[in-house]
């Protein structure tokens, strides 16, 4: 389901000296930039989202999923980029903080992440899963359970 989405470049597990929700989102950026899924404007985009409409991105208890709009040639390749985080950032959500699993998509149109979106969602809506998820070790604890 996650075929070509999801690669080891683009997972960064127990990140350290992570204190807000623009760092959290630049560092997953960062890992689809240096894989040359995006260009930096987008990482940009993902954090002026959060600037302009609020922490709509935190999707469930400790869950953040940045994203942006794909116009402007700036996404490459579609893919999505895991971090979890050591210490729990504020993202400004009441109901949901704080963040500690970063899940950053990128999509070359609209609709193009949708499957991706339906995975997670399927992810974080099953207690079990989301706790592995959490709890992941290695990218291949991620693609057993992304699978």
């Amino acid at each position: 389901m996650l075929n070509g989405f999801l690669t080891p470049e683009l997972v960064l597990l127990n990140a350290e000296d992570v204190h807000t929700p623009e760092e959290a989102i630049r560092l997953a950026g960062s890992l689809m930039e240096h894989a040359g899924k995006i260009l930096p404007t987008y990482t940009e985009k993902m954090v002026e989202a959060l600037r302009t409409l609020g922490p709509y991105m935190v999707l469930a208890p400790g869950i953040a999923m940045p994203h942006a709009n794909p116009d402007g040639g700036d996404v490459m390749e579609n893919c999505v980029a895991i971090v979890t985080l050591k210490e729990p950032v504020s993202f400004g959500n009441t109901e949901n903080n704080p963040v500690h699993l970063i899940l950053a998509l990128a999509g070359t149109e609209h609709g193009s992440h949708l499957e991706v979106l339906q995975t997670i969602s399927e992810v974080a809506g099953d207690p079990e899963k989301l706790k592995r998820l959490e709890s992941a070790s290695s990218y291949e604890d991620l693609e057993a359970l992304l699978k």
